[in-house]
Parts: structure tokens; C-alpha cells; sequence
């Protein structure tokens, strides 16, 4: 385990550095934040926080081992813009394929998220009391109305790797800063140089033509998802859940693939092992594995048994044992 943040006066500056093994815990870690992750490839989970609160901004790198989907909420009063400190072909963000040297942002009152295997994220999250005057100064316009969206926005590859040499340096100056507890003055202008660096690093032009198609497909995965969770004890057919979305097989399937990079049969089953994990680590005195897993429609017990051990490297009764 790594340091956890010390209380604060709200306004002190404080920092967080956390080595976690529990992908729970590690979603509930970053403070003031409401997250829930699942595993969705095989390995045991490993992750280090990063976190530095400035007045009015948090700046945040994130290591994760495995991939995942991360969803929840910032807050309504912030906006969140994001990075990945390596690019790869298998992120997804509000359900838009995230290219190499693109920055994800938009308004913190939604977060989806799905990473790869090894990945590490870089991001500034700013107070909206704070953005909005140092965007109409440097701008001379209001903060403009795509930010309250959720958007893929491209960047040069030049202005990408500047901006993640100086996230990194910045999160490492600000935490040396932070501990000291003083020299208020240096912290805002650390914090203002990596704010206007991110901020420059936006393109001039927003183009938000394709949004309704992405949310419309988006919105189908979601609903599918719910649907599914919702039967997980008699899990339902491809089919029967084309049918109650509305939808052909293969449209669904090719939602899927645009939103999530996965399929929905190989999807729904991480969903279903994740929560027969979540079951196991909270089971009443007398709950067998068997009661758990049909509860999660796992009715064949030895690939039941070979399926949860592909994807968190132990068998249930080891995770039982662990509560």
C-alpha cells in the first residue's frame, strides 16, 4: 500500500499516492468521486493512484494492469480532461474509439470508460468557477457548449507527448510542493501552467456532427446491458435480447464492437463473473459457491469453476475463503 491523503482544510492542498490489489478498492480510493470498474481480461488486478488536489483542480494519473470499464460520475461542477500516456487501439470513451494522441473531455456528471491491459492514464479535472473565467480570457467567448458533452478530440502527436511530459513533472513537482505545505503562489502558477497546457493542446475546431449517432448507439449497448443484468439468473438469448432493444443481431454485435470492443455474449459473461466475485467477497454464513453462481445463471459448475479462474487467476472457493 502506498500513502492515502491526510485530512485537510477543503482548501489545503493534498496528495494521494495508493499501490492497490482490489479493483474495488481502488475504484473507491480516488476521493470525492463515485466510480465502479469491471474486469474484463484475465489477470489478477494491480493499480497505483496518483492524485494531487490543487484548489479548484485535481491532477491524476492512474496505472491499471488489466482492462476495464470504468463508469460513474465526477461531479456536476467539474469538467475532466484525459489522456492516455500510451496509445492504444482498444480504449473507448463514452463509447467513441479513442485514436492515438487524442484527449477525452467533457462535464464530470458522466464517466465511460473502457481501458486495455496495462494502461496509464493522465488527467486534469477543474472546477467549472475556475475554467470559465481562464477560458473567456483566453478566448474572449464563453466556455464553449461541446464541453458539456463527452468528446474524442484530436491532437498532434507534438502537442501529446509535450502535454504528457509536463502532466508527469507537474504531478511530481505539486505532490513535493503539496507535502511541504507552503508556497501557495508556486502551486497556482504549477497549476495554471498545466491547465493552459491541456487547454492549448484542444483543436480550434469542434466538430460534433456524428454525436447523436454515437449516443444513439451507445444508448442501444446500455439498454442491452440493463436487460441482460436484469435476467441474470436466466440469462437470455441474442435474440430474445435483439428482440426487447429492437434491433438486429448483427447491429447489436457491430455496437458492441464501436462501443465497447467486445461482444455481447463475451461482455455480459465478465459482467456475470464480476458480480459472482462481488457475491463471494460479502456471502453469509452457510452460502454455498453453487448458490451464488446459479444466482448469476452459472449452472455448470466446473466451466463455471474454469471460466472464474481464466479471468481472475483463482477458483471461487479461493475468493470465498478471502472474505
Amino acid at each position: 500500500m502506498g500513502s492515502s491523503a491526510p485530512h485537510h482544510a477543503p482548501d489545503s492542498p493534498w496528495v494521494q499516492v495508493l499501490d492497490t490489489q482490489d479493483m474495488d478498492q481502488h475504484a473507491l480510493a480516488q476521493q470525492g468521486w463515485a466510480l465502479h470498474y469491471e474486469q474484463l481480461s484475465p489477470g489478477q488486478f494491480k493499480g497505483r493512484i496518483h492524485q494531487v488536489q490543487l484548489p479548484e483542480v485535481t491532477l491524476l494519473r492512474e496505472d491499471t494492469s488489466i482492462a476495464l470499464r470504468q463508469r460513474g460520475r465526477l461531479d456536476d461542477s467539474v469538467y475532466g480532461f484525459a489522456m492516455a500516456l500510451q496509445d492504444s487501439p482498444d480504449l473507448f470513451f463514452n463509447g467513441q474509439r479513442v485514436p492515438a494522441h487524442a484527449i477525452m473531455c467533457g462535464k464530470g456528471d458522466e464517466v465511460d470508460l473502457t481501458t486495455p491491459p496495462h494502461f496509464t492514464l493522465i488527467a486534469v479535472v477543474v472546477e467549472r468557477s475556475l475554467l470559465n473565467p481562464l477560458w473567456e480570457r483566453m478566448y474572449q467567448k464563453p466556455l464553449a457548449h461541446w464541453l458539456e458533452k463527452q468528446l474524442v478530440l484530436q491532437t498532434t502527436d507534438i502537442k501529446a507527448q509535450n502535454l504528457r511530459d509536463l502532466q508527469l513533472t507537474v504531478l511530481d513537482q505539486a505532490s513535493a510542493l503539496a507535502h511541504r505545505q507552503h508556497d501557495p503562489q508556486a502551486l497556482r502558477q504549477l497549476r495554471d501552467e498545466i491547465l493552459m497546457e491541456w487547454l492549448e493542446a484542444l483543436p480550434a475546431q469542434v466538430d460534433t456532427s456524428e454525436l447523436p449517432n454515437l449516443e444513439r448507439r451507445k444508448k442501444l449497448v446500455d439498454r442491452a446491458c440493463e436487460l441482460m443484468m436484469g435476467h441474470a439468473d436466466e440469462p437470455l438469448s441474442i435474440l430474445e435480447v435483439c428482440s426487447r432493444v429492437g434491433t438486429s443481431r448483427r447491429k447489436l454485435n457491430y455496437c458492441f464492437q464501436d462501443v465497447l470492443g467486445t461482444t455481447p455474449i463475451k461482455y455480459l459473461r465478465s459482467l456475470r463473473l464480476n458480480s459472482v466475485r462481488r457475491a463471494l467477497r460479502q456471502a453469509a454464513p452457510g452460502e454455498t459457491i453453487q448458490d451464488i453462481a446459479s444466482h448469476w445463471g452459472f449452472w455448470h459448475l466446473s466451466q463455471f469453476a474454469q471460466d472464474y479462474k481464466h479471468l481472475f487467476g483463482e477458483l471461487p472457493s479461493d475468493t470465498l475463503r478471502q472474505r
